[in-house]
């Protein structure tokens, strides 16, 4: 009731009082200006930076054009979120044993363009042998088979739980994870990434986004952890005994969604540019359970052929490689040869992003999650040190904290398992 009066006592003399009609002449002014940005946890130089270029591109900009809207390009893995939701989907994928290949299918996968050599160096066994492709290759066969006859997800009789407890199946675990790191760092990089997609051949789009979401959901519920899976000593195989290491859990960067939808409002498209296959990440970055709110159509990431509206293990003929200079590429093709111009916002944290972050003229803000990498993205970092705090700076770094999975309101970063922050590798 008191609040009903206040404001009849309000609008009785808003025509009179000057001091209303300085809050009406603000509220208009307000009006037309840009969709404030959330400072959240960005640094402050960062969100500085940012507001400026939502009111330099928005569309309360003077010389923003409804018919050639802005446009924003983001990597996934690791910039969108913490972590790699298609590494996770791979040892989700091996903890639940959700595969639809025979053993047959499954070495001809296990094969596919990878070469018959010993791995790098790094790659060795628990006591320092070196591990051939063609060895472990045939302890994990070997392992899925016995999965395989046991497990009544496939063709046993067995529960999940049951088979999980053998020795086959750790084997299995800690040998095909190993192997994927190992393809990755021995090998060109294009041979991995496509590698781990392989192993969804012969599932439907709606079955893989199912174990995706489902996957999605449990790496959300996880602690951000640090697991080394180790074969058997029992099992040694061909290959012998082998241990890798998987960082679990996934957190969303609530601060990147946050600029997703601040982006949108103020009339600047969001596209997703991903290494991982682009029906997984569709997931993530669609559904409405994560909030990010990006279209199906507007990620762009790896593909596979499909036959009967299943996936096989072929790359799809002509489409590009989505990773480094390849992502360029995919801009270039699917965005920029039909809007006529590039992006305004490039966000990455790798090397796999670092040609796009650079490769555009139309580029106003290259955003950089800092993971103190070297390589190229240690390049385009470095360069982003060298212009911290510059109103106009074309490169930003972003910190964040990698035990909460946490933006940090600073350019420095805390890497997992350390205790002090750092802004360069």
């Amino acid at each position: 009731m008191q609040r009903r009066q206040f404001i009849h006592a309000l609008a009785a003399v808003s025509a009179s009082s000057p001091l209303l009609l300085a809050s009406s002449s603000a509220r208009a002014q307000s009006s037309t200006a840009s969709v404030p940005l959330d400072s959240a946890r960005w640094s402050p130089r960062n969100a500085a930076r940012l507001q400026l270029l939502l009111d330099q591109h928005g569309r309360h900009s003077p010389a923003y054009r409804a018919d050639r809207k802005p446009y924003a390009v983001f990597d996934w893995d690791n910039t969108c979120i913490m972590n790699d939701c298609e590494e996770a989907l791979l040892m989700y994928q091996i903890n639940h044993l959700q595969y639809k290949l025979t053993p047959e299918e499954f070495h001809q996968v296990v094969w596919r363009d990878v070469p018959d050599e010993t791995f790098m160096a790094d790659y060795k066994t628990v006591d320092g042998k070196p591990v051939r492709m063609a060895d472990i290759a045939a302890d994990v066969v070997a392992d899925y088979r016995w999965l395989y006859a046991n497990y009544q997800g496939l063709a046993g009789s067995r529960s999940l739980e049951d088979v999980q407890a053998s020795d086959q199946f750790k084997d299995f675990r800690a040998k095909l994870y190993f192997m994927y790191d190992a393809i990755c760092d021995s090998f060109p990089l294009e041979i991995g990434y496509k590698w781990i997609i392989y192993f969804y051949k012969n599932m439907s789009t709606a079955e893989l986004q199912a174990m995706a979401m489902a996957s999605n959901k449990a790496a959300l519920g996880d602690g951000l952890r640090k697991v080394r899976y180790q074969s058997p000593e029992t099992l040694p195989g061909k290959a012998g005994v082998v241990a890798d290491t998987h960082f679990h859990g996934i957190r969303v960067h609530e601060e990147i969604r946050g600029l997703m939808h601040t982006l949108r409002a103020n009339g600047i498209d969001v596209y997703v540019s991903t290494a991982s296959i682009d029906d997984v990440v569709r997931v993530f970055a669609g559904h409405a359970d994560f909030g990010y709110g990006v279209p199906p159509e507007n990620v762009i990431g790896l593909r596979l052929e499909m036959e009967n509206g299943r996936y096989t293990d072929r790359y799809l003929n002509g489409w590009h490689f989505n990773w480094g200079p390849g992502k360029t590429v995919g801009i270039r093709q699917q965005l920029q040869a039909k809007k006529g111009y590039g992006p305004v916002l490039v966000a990455g944290d790798s090397d796999g992003d670092a040609w796009m972050l650079r490769d555009f003229a139309d580029t106003s803000v290259g955003l950089i999650v800092n993971r103190m990498k070297k390589g190229e993205i240690g390049a385009d970092s470095q360069l982003a040190a060298q212009q911290l705090g510059q109103p106009q700076a074309r490169f930003i770094l972003q910190g964040r904290d990698e035990a909460t999975g946490l933006m940090l309101p600073d350019e420095k970063s805390l890497k997992y398992g350390k205790t002090e922050r750092k802004l360069l590798a």
